[in-house]
């Protein structure tokens, strides 16, 4: 349910409840407006996760102030509460990923990220949201490159990638098959490196993902100056 739904739904039962005598309707209108808020904060949080991720590739970093920052990590972790709240079990496993990213990504905290991805990826098995599930999978795999195990980390980039294959999430497949070329490379194999760079970039070429194109472009550079 969008937030614009639950918005409207909480106005249906605020009306039942003033024209209809309904009290009861406004205990539900509460859950739908926490609802909504928790909408409405996992997004703001992440445009805000998007500003920093820009400002740590522009050639001037630091324009983002670090009061925004924390923010970031305060609306995911209040958007877990009032999707728990409210039984949204997509949106809380949704929201525990984006506290995960938070710890792995801002913080460079692997550690405190992994039980968020965990919790992350189970919610999203048990929902059968796939494009969570995704994620969880494939930030679950770069905790494992992270800790030196490959094939762990191997095996959780392609279920990412087999994952938003499914789903035809063709930006995801093109950021994925450019994971497992990272991991490729990391191992010395330059020659299947090149060949998935190749791939993520046909994949992103044909769905437009221009952003995932310019990290392909730098990743070949490193490829060819490790060569």
């Amino acid at each position: 349910m969008g937030q614009v739904d639950r918005i409207e739904r909480a106005r249906q039962l605020c009306d039942q409840a003033v024209f209809g005598g309904v009290d009861e309707a406004l205990l539900t209108a509460d859950q739908e407006l926490d609802g909504a808020e928790a909408d409405l904060l996992l997004t703001r949080g992440r445009v805000l996760h998007a500003r920093f991720l820009a400002d740590r590739h522009s050639e001037s970093p630091g324009s983002v102030a670090p009061e925004l920052i924390a923010r970031e990590l305060a609306m995911f972790e209040r958007a877990v509460e009032l999707f728990h709240r409210v039984g949204d079990l997509r949106g809380e496993g949704e929201a525990l990923f984006w506290v995960g990213i938070f710890h792995q990504v801002v913080q460079g905290d692997g550690g405190t990220a992994l039980p968020y991805f965990e919790k992350a990826y189970a919610a999203a098995e048990a929902f059968g949201d796939r494009l969570t599930l995704s994620y969880a999978a494939r930030h679950l795999g770069f905790f494992e490159q992270e800790a030196g195990r490959t094939a762990q980390a191997r095996a959780r980039l392609e279920e990412s990638v087999r994952l938003r294959e499914e789903i035809d999430f063709r930006a995801g497949v093109a950021a994925g098959k450019l994971a497992l070329a990272g991991l490729a490379a990391e191992e010395g194999d330059h020659a299947a490196a090149a060949l998935l760079l190749d791939e993520a970039d046909a994949v992103a070429e044909s769905c437009g993902a221009h952003g995932v194109r310019r990290w392909i472009a730098h990743a070949r550079i490193e490829l060819a100056s490790a060569s």
